[in-house]
């Protein structure tokens, strides 16, 4: 027997097949699934029950926004492997083609899949909070964020479900710890501001919004920042922040006009034009 290393046979085909699927997902984690697609489907013209082909090949369809193509191979790759991730992705395709109920049974399965996979979580408790089902939501993203403290997503979307239930000292610490993790979490910090507001910390809200509104512009938080600004009497800079409001959205006039009208530092117009004239000002 030679001295050298024990090398297995491996069948050419199957060499093939495999130096094939990693280029197609390297084209999926590219962002070219059109590519990925046609790389996993030439394997399965050969090997039409490969499980890894089937997963790539259902997330390509997925990726290029075709879930309800993506549902069948998804599946059979899922029979064939128990996999939280396959089960994860076949969850949001199924979500994504309407059929909810399909989508949470499949991620119930996933979650309990070993080791656990944190994006299961994170897909279940934002499938919960859509269905308005806050109490396991927030059961789910708790059980979630124990397993990977470090994924601020988790942390975030709890502290949304707390949001919704008027929950703002629990609120208040999810978005912190998002923070934490990611100090320039738009969707952490767009978090953090509602809940200021909500309990009147009008100053810190505008500091929330301002650092929002560094990463980029939008005519709700420039909205919600003018609606603080009002209460902290800042108030030139208030109409300034609901002009920049209206001019990124014009459909938002009469939400604007509204906080204007209705603060208890606002304005108040007789005549439509006057008000609309205002709003239109450009400050020098």
């Amino acid at each position: 027997m030679a001295n050298g290393p024990f090398h297995p046979t491996v069948p050419d085909g199957v060499g093939r097949a495999d130096d094939a699927l990693q280029r197609a997902m390297f084209a999926l984690n590219s962002g070219r699934p059109v590519e990925a697609e046609h790389i996993a489907g030439e394997v399965l013209r050969s090997h039409p029950r490969q499980a890894r082909a089937l997963h790539i090949f259902g997330c390509a369809l997925l990726m290029q926004g075709r879930a309800k193509d993506a549902i069948a191979p998804l599946e059979t790759a899922a029979r064939d492997r128990h996999d939280p991730e396959i089960e994860t992705q076949l969850a949001i395709a199924l979500r994504q083609a309407g059929r909810l109920d399909d989508a949470l049974a499949r991620l119930k399965h996933a979650i309990k899949r070993r080791p656990p996979l944190p994006a299961a979580f994170l897909e279940l408790g934002c499938l919960l909070s859509f269905t308005k089902r806050h109490d396991q939501a927030i059961e789910v993203f708790s059980r979630g964020v124990e397993i990977a403290p470090m994924m601020s997503e988790l942390s975030v979307q709890l502290g949304y479900v707390f949001l919704q239930r008027r929950n703002w000292a629990n609120a208040k610490a999810a978005f912190a710890r998002a923070l934490n993790i990611s100090p320039d979490s738009r969707e952490a910090l767009f978090g953090m501001a509602k809940v200021h507001q909500e309990v009147g910390e009008y100053r810190a809200a505008a500091q929330c919004y301002r650092r929002c509104l560094m990463s980029r512009p939008d005519p709700r938080i420039w909205h919600n920042l003018g609606r603080c600004l009002l209460m902290t009497g800042e108030l030139d800079a208030a109409y300034d922040c609901f002009r920049w409001a209206v001019h990124g959205d014009p459909t938002r006039y009469g939400n604007v006009l509204g906080s204007l009208v209705k603060s208890p530092r606002g304005r108040f117009w007789l005549k439509p034009s006057a008000a609309a004239r205002f709003l239109r000002e450009t400050r020098n």
